[in-house]
């Protein structure tokens, strides 16, 4: 397990994201394959879940230690693994059904190519980093604010999962767009164009993501 590669994969996702996928191009060459034969990547994203899931806890949960474990549980088994089981299988599906060219370069294919699942899962991964900065550790920090009520709070908790959802969808489409034999992966930033038409509606009626996901967390208690 390769944690300093790991660790630099999950900055490098933050700020530069096709430096990453450049790997992967180097991996099909050596090994075959563009999936990661190494889980140390998915291993401690699901750590780090875990210890930003028990601070909320910490924070904002007032029902002891086995409501703080079945929110730990939670977020990783459901939350990051569960969520990314299903974005992965859809991705994986539309991609190889309606994405995959068929030709390159304007050649027939020698060998069909198809994208693997584990490397539809590795897309979800990938993109969870800069997601998980945002609303697991920049939201934490600023949640005393951001969990206000009113519409300036409003506003900044919409902007901060605008951003988040716009770029974690930009890393989905660069992870797929890293693939040769597929074309119009365009098709994955969509979700981004949506979410910049409903944050400011979602805005304009104080709708405050963050209260909202404190609400389902950890109920009433955390916003009083």
């Amino acid at each position: 397990m390769d944690v300093e590669y790991s660790l630099w994969q999950f900055a490098s996702m933050c700020v530069n994201p096709k430096t990453v996928y450049r790997h992967t191009t180097y991996r099909k060459q050596t090994k075959n394959q563009w999936a990661r034969d190494d889980p140390t990547f998915v291993v401690l994203s699901a750590i780090f879940v875990a210890v930003a899931a028990l601070l909320y806890c910490a924070a904002y949960d007032a029902n002891g230690r086995g409501h703080a474990a079945r929110v730990v549980t939670r977020c990783v088994l459901g939350d990051y693994l569960g969520f990314g089981c299903a974005y992965a299988t859809i991705g994986w599906y539309l991609a190889n059904k309606y994405l995959r060219a068929k030709t390159i370069g304007g050649h027939a294919h020698a060998v069909e190519q198809k994208v693997e699942w584990l490397y539809a899962f590795d897309v979800h991964c990938n993109a969870f980093a800069p997601t998980y900065v945002l609303l697991y550790v920049v939201q934490g920090l600023a949640s005393p604010l951001l969990a206000r009520q009113g519409y300036v709070a409003a506003i900044a908790s919409c902007l901060l999962y605008a951003v988040a959802l716009v770029y974690h969808n930009y890393c989905v489409f660069v992870g797929y767009n890293a693939l040769p034999f597929l074309e119009r992966t365009e098709f994955f930033l969509y979700p981004a164009a949506a979410c910049t038409v409903a944050a400011p509606l979602a805005a304009l009626v104080a709708f405050n993501p963050t209260r909202f996901v404190l609400w389902v967390y950890f109920g009433d208690r955390a916003l009083a």
